[in-house]
Order: structure tokens, then sequence, then C-alpha cells
């Protein structure tokens, strides 16, 4: 199937994306083929008793990339609109997020069809407990390995690994990530998809010779990577003069005022920052900035409004907020796209550091676990920025070709192909 303007299905594009950095590589066909579907996902249904006693039967999906290079790694989420392509496409991607930043790990992704925001506490651990029990035969430490995304948490995870390590009759921290530091979190898991996001968006601005000071930014999506990107950006001397959420967009040229943000996030609606500073949420993505940050949901920018983005950096801290046309419009534009499987993988590395502390039981200080986080990244994007240079082509090919290598390297090595 040819990914056409209209066709936004995220595993559609996800196949797209793997066959242009392969026709770079020259990769065979059959290696391109065994790329492009999952190795295993798991459909389930599960019954959940309400408080108000009745029953209701969810749905889920586990999806496995590959376990070529190691383990799969991956999110669950909780969205009413979950889907099984947007679970395998997620699981993709989050194996060439694995192996752009070099971690030993394939993608997994999970996700259940509900929206937690309707749930009561109760309900949402019935669901989150009875989630993993139908996964449990295909998730462990040395198997699959998930974390928090879209609508979980550090509490959901806790339910989780607690339930597995019932399960198994064992406590079994690390078959979860994203867990409360009491149960064997890692110190800066919280900040790490935004520290890795901020720290891709330093070097990028080295690369075109722009100052951070007084750099205007507009964020879509005021949940963590967002609210903690504005936060740490702010801390370097960067301008947020718009953030948006589900609710709605606000904008200041002269800038926000972030601490005020996070108190009306926290305390009611952004939108009570006054209607003055109201906008559009499209309007948000089309503002002349410096660095634009989607943070929120697939496609938000596609060939509908490409053409009006005047960002000089985009810095993709969701998953896929860029469609494959919208990516050729962008680059016309000579608009700098850092990919998410590049941009928002500080995640993911901070998850593999709270996995590797699990598995020794000895665990690092914040500022460890930071330092090792810069280091990757900072080494990552470079990689990233050398490779594009050598093809002759866009950050986000050039991070698939990386990945790519990795992947094939390993297969060649096992004897798969």
């Amino acid at each position: 199937m040819i990914v056409t303007k209209e066709n936004l299905n995220p595993y559609e594009i996800v196949k797209k994306q793997i066959e242009t950095a392969a026709a770079k590589l020259g990769l065979e066909p059959h290696i391109v083929e065994i790329l492009k579907r999952p190795m295993r996902v798991l459909s389930v249904s599960f019954p959940v008793k309400m408080d108000d006693g009745t029953i209701r039967v969810f749905e889920g999906y586990r999806s496995q990339h590959t376990d070529v290079l190691g383990p799969t790694k991956g999110g669950i989420r909780f969205h009413p609109d979950v889907t099984l392509d947007e679970v395998k496409a997620l699981s993709m991607w989050m194996s060439f997020k694995c192996g752009v930043v070099g971690l030993p790990y394939g993608g997994g992704k999970g996700g259940v069809v509900c929206d937690p925001r309707t749930l009561s506490p109760g309900e949402l651990e019935r669901v989150s407990r009875g989630f993993i029990e139908a996964i449990s035969q295909i998730i462990g430490p040395d198997k699959d390995i998930p974390a928090p995304d879209v609508y979980t948490n550090p509490q959901i995870m806790g339910w989780m690994m607690d339930t597995y390590s019932r399960i198994k009759q064992s406590f079994s921290p690390g078959v979860i990530t994203g867990k409360p530091l009491i149960i064997g979190g890692s110190k800066g898991r919280n900040e790490a998809t935004a520290r890795g996001c901020v720290i891709t968006i330093q070097e990028a601005m080295k690369k075109l010779g722009l100052p951070l000071k007084d750099a205007t930014v507009a964020i879509q999506g005021f949940g963590n990577a967002g609210r903690i990107a504005s936060r740490l950006l702010s801390e370097l001397g960067c301008k947020i003069v718009a953030v948006s959420d589900s609710n709605g967009a606000i904008y200041d040229p002269n800038g926000l005022d972030i601490a005020k943000v996070e108190y009306l996030k926290d305390h009611g609606s952004l939108l009570d920052y006054g209607v003055e500073y109201q906008i559009d949420h499209s309007a948000l993505l089309e503002l002349k900035v410096d660095i634009l940050i989607p943070a929120a949901l697939e496609n938000a920018i596609t060939s509908k409004n490409a053409d009006q983005v005047q960002a000089k950096i985009i810095a993709e801290a969701a998953n896929g907020p860029v469609s494959p046309e919208a990516d050729r419009i962008l680059a016309e534009k000579n608009i700098l796209v850092i990919p998410d499987i590049l941009a928002n993988a500080g995640g993911v590395t901070v998850s593999y550091f709270e996995w590797v502390q699990n598995l020794m039981n000895y665990y690092w200080s914040e500022e460890e676990v930071n330092k090792k986080l810069a280091d990757i990244m900072v080494n990552s994007f470079h990689a990233v920025y050398e490779a594009a240079q050598e093809y002759g082509t866009d950050l986000r090919t050039a991070a698939y070709i990386i990945s790519l290598k990795r992947i094939t390297e390993a297969m060649r090595a096992r004897g798969w192909v």
C-alpha cells in the first residue's frame, strides 16, 4: 500500500519510512519485509467490575516488533482511540528509537481502548491489573518491558509491576519502567523525555548558529513532556510564547509566565490565563517562532498545514506528529525537523537505565542519570546529523539509516538473514 497525501494511518507511514531509509542503504528486499511487520501482536479482552457492580469488557493490544537486539521495550497507553495499527506502528517506531541511541532493545507498544478520565481510581487500578494479567505470558524483564505512555503514569506502572510480581510469585521490578521511586523507579525518569528533547534542540540550535537566549518557542501539548520542556527551555533563556492542551491554546508574543501556566493547568484551565491570549489550536502550529515542539498525538502537521508552518526547528516530542507529505514540504522550506525517534528518545534511554538498575539492584543519583542521558543524546544527535550529510538526506531518514544498520548487523550476526 502506498502512502498518499490523505493516508495518515501510522502503520502505513512507518512502513514507508522504513522503505525510504532502506533504499538509501540498498538493503535486500527480504530484510525490509521482515522489518515492515511486528514479529508478534497480542489482542486481548478482559472483564473489569465497575464501581456500580456492572461488568465491562475492555480491549487491548501488545505489539512486539523485533527482539534481534534484545528484549522489546515500549509504553502502554490508555486512550479511547487506541487501534491495532497504531500500536503496531508505535512498536516499530520504538525499535528505531532504541536503535538510534544504541540501546540493546527492540520495540514494543501496548494500548487499552478506554478513557481513563472517566474511570474512578479503583476502576483504573482494576483495568491496569487486568491488562497486565492478560498479557503476562509475553512480557518479562528478559522478554518485553512496558512503560508509561499517553494517559498512564508511575502509579499505574506500580500496579502493573505488582500484578506481574504476584503472578510470578517474586518481586520483579525489572518488568516495568517508569515506576515510583520507592519500588525501583529511576531518578530523572519523569523529566527524561523532555530533557532529551531539549538537549537535541540545544545541539540543533548550535548547528544552525542560533542563540538559545530569547529564542521563541511554541509547544503543542502541555502534558508531561511539553510541560517539563517549557520549564527547562525557560531556564536556558528561551521565551515560551505559546502552549496548548486538549482544552485550548494561549499565546503571548512577549512570553508566557510558565509558572502561572503550570498553576492554571493544575488548578483549572490554561484558558484561564486570559481571553485575550486565547488562539485556535491550529494557529499555534503556524506561529513565527524559532522552535516548535509538537508534544501531543500523531499527525499534528500534515500536507494541509505544513506550508503554513514558520518555525526554524521542529522537535518532535510526540510520536509521529509530522506526516510524510508534511516532511517533504518542511524540507523544501528548509525547516530542520528533529525526528521523534531521536528527539523523544530520552524517555526510553532513562527507562533503560532504570531496567539496568533493577537488574543489578544498585541505584544511581539523579546527577549520574542526567549526565549519562546527556552523553547519549548529544552523541546520537551528532551521529544522525553526520549521517544526514553523508547520505544527503533529512534527519529522519538519517536516524532510520543508523537504526537499520544496527538491526541488520544483528540479524546477520544471529543468522536470521
